[in-house]
Parts: C-alpha cells; structure tokens; sequence
C-alpha cells in the first residue's frame, strides 16, 4: 500500500525539492494529489501511445520514469503487442528501487529496462517508436531542454511520437493567476493538502520546477524538428502534447 504524503507537514525548514528517498516513498501518493486527473491522463496516454506501436520490436523510452506507474500502465494494457520494449530512465536510484518493486514481473521477463541517468547529460537513446516526458522537461534546466528534444526527436523513429506533459504558464497574466488559484483549490478541496503544505511545497519547487508557456513548449517541439504537435488534455495550467515525427 503507497504511504500518505506528509512530506511538507512534518519539515520544519523548507529547503529545496528533492527526488530522494523521503519522496520516492510517498511519491505515487503524492503525484496522484497533485496532478489534477492524474490517472486519466495515464488511460488516455496508454491508449494514444498503442496507435504507434508496430506490431513487432517496438521500443518506448520513458524519460523520468519515477517510481515506474507509466510503463505498468504500459505494459498492462490489452493492446500492447508482445515484443514490445520498455525503458525507464531516472537520475534517482530511490525511485528506480521502487519501480524495480512494482516492475518485478516485467522486468524478470525481459520487457522493462531500468537505467540511471541525468536528462542534462543524457546518453544517446536508442531508435525508438514512443518518447514519454511525463512532468519531467520543468525539472530539466531550461539552457538544456532544446538539446535534450533534440537528441530525442533524432532517435525517435520516422512515425513515431514524443509524448509531453507538463504544468504550464499562460500568456495573459490575470488568467495565469486564475489558474493557478483553482489549482490550489483543487488541491486544498480534492487532495486534502493544506494551505501550510502547498505554501511550503511551492517553496521547496521554486528553483526547482521551472514551467514553459504552451506556446514556448510547441516553439521548442518545432525547433527540435516536429512538425505535427498538439494538445491533447488540458486542465487550467497542466497540458499534455503530442508531437509525432513525419
């Protein structure tokens, strides 16, 4: 059973966010409160990502695979062709030890691959049908991220697709504050999280999740070289793009 999130109740001084053993314990808890329509977003993605795959030797690359639930989603789904394989990527060794718990199956059977890596100095990926970025491009520093599109989009296969999401920034400033209430709204109401807890989280995030504009993050799809992208699920400022490789 995934342990309560009580991270920001039980700190009494706030220093920056960390993907680290304290966090990975209680991560599938807490990203399942925080992100609005967490688990929908994961069936909707599942089913997208199925239009891709070949029939045989299809590879998928999730990029900051955390504690492993995008590619058991993956893995589980119905329509997913036999010889597919899986590989997850994460710079932290306590989230992959996780994933290696709920991955076990796959992973003995060879489907899963679990690799440590920094995104920021990320080794060639190899050809592959399916990118995913789940969340994890506004932890990536923003000098890197053009580059890190771009060395994804030269291993993604002709036809195949990046999958991005990401919390975003909006244009008109009087929106972007909208937002961003009805998000802490969500969490306060739906999550249950304080107002002491999210004021101590937005801290702790401050230098560390650093969010494009939609806009920004479609110029930077198109610069890496895609050319047919879209948004496919919004949620006031939480988006998930789509871009494929023609």
């Amino acid at each position: 059973m995934t342990e309560q999130d009580r991270v920001f109740q039980q700190t009494a001084r706030v220093e920056d966010f960390a993907f680290d053993e304290r966090v990975a314990k209680v991560f599938d808890n807490m990203v399942s409160r925080s992100v609005p329509f967490y688990n929908e977003v994961q069936r909707i993605q599942s089913d997208l990502i199925m239009d891709f795959l070949p029939e045989e030797a299809g590879v998928v690359c999730d990029l900051g695979c955390s504690t492993g639930t995008t590619l058991e989603y993956l893995t589980q789904h119905p329509k997913c062709p036999k010889s597919t394989h899986f590989i997850g990527y994460d710079n932290s060794e306590s989230m992959l030890d996780k994933a290696r718990d709920k991955l076990s199956v796959p992973l003995a059977a060879g489907k899963v691959s679990l690799i440590t890596a920094d995104l920021s100095h990320l080794l060639p990926l190899p050809a592959c049908n399916v990118v995913i970025l789940n969340w994890t491009l506004q932890f990536v520093r923003p000098i890197d991220r053009e580059q890190l599109l771009k060395d994804i989009y030269q291993a993604i296969k002709p036809g195949g697709i990046i999958l991005l999401s990401e919390k975003i920034l909006v244009n008109d400033p009087v929106l972007n504050r909208l937002y961003i209430d009805h998000y802490l709204q969500f969490k306060i109401s739906q999550s249950g999280y304080t107002d002491l807890e999210n004021q101590r989280k937005r801290e702790a995030l401050e230098n560390i999740l650093i969010p494009y504009r939609l806009d920004e993050n479609y110029q930077l799809l198109e610069r890496a070289g895609f050319a047919r992208i879209g948004t496919y699920f919004q949620w006031f400022n939480f988006a998930c793009l789509i871009a494929v490789k023609v």
